[in-house]
């Protein structure tokens, strides 16, 4: 087993921007080079397909876990060095979380809003400690990151909350984050 796994949540489309896709295809890779295995939603469309096959290609290991009602819809990508099939979301979700040592949050809709919040709540009832990176490619999350600041500024969350999330702007920064945080 590698010494790190990453769980990446992503989106199962591309998105409007082509940066979308850039940034996972560079995170993928330099996961891959570092020697971090791949953990994510085992899907070959979207965001998924482009961080998957970057590491692929890149020589990484990767490890997949999709619910039997998503292996059509998402194409299930069965070539990877571990393909894990679940029941349930909330399987899927559990066995990726508990499979890796650190989350980065590429753009994505709302499964991966539902994974970053299940994590952030997580964090905050201090079931881990796991570093959370949230990867503002093109600026995508900043209305969420304002939504969160209002949470707080309206008494509905502790300051702490977004301090869980390290925000980055480009997968260098946020290979520079994972590697301080994992040493």
């Amino acid at each position: 087993m590698p010494s790190k796994s990453v769980c990446v949540y992503c989106g199962s489309r591309s998105g409007a921007m082509p940066a979308y896709a850039d940034a996972s295809r560079t995170l993928g890779k330099t996961l891959a080079q570092d020697g971090w295995r791949l953990v994510y939603g085992a899907g070959d469309v979207g965001l998924m397909g482009e961080v998957a096959r970057a590491a692929q290609t890149a020589g990484g290991d990767t490890f997949g876990v999709i619910p039997t009602h998503l292996l059509a819809r998402e194409v299930g990508k069965t070539d990877l060095t571990r393909f894990v099939v679940t029941e349930t979301m909330h399987e899927r979700k559990k066995v990726m979380f508990m499979n890796a040592d650190a989350v980065v949050v590429l753009p994505g809709g709302a499964g991966s809003l539902d994974e970053l919040f299940e994590v952030l709540t997580w964090r905050q009832l201090g079931l881990h400690s796991k570093p959370v990176v949230l990867l503002n490619t093109a600026g995508y999350w900043s209305p969420l990151l304002a939504l969160i600041d209002h949470v707080i500024a309206q008494g509905f969350a502790d300051p702490e909350l977004a301090e869980f999330l390290s925000v980055v702007d480009t997968p260098a920064e946020a290979i520079e984050v994972l590697r301080a945080a994992m040493v």
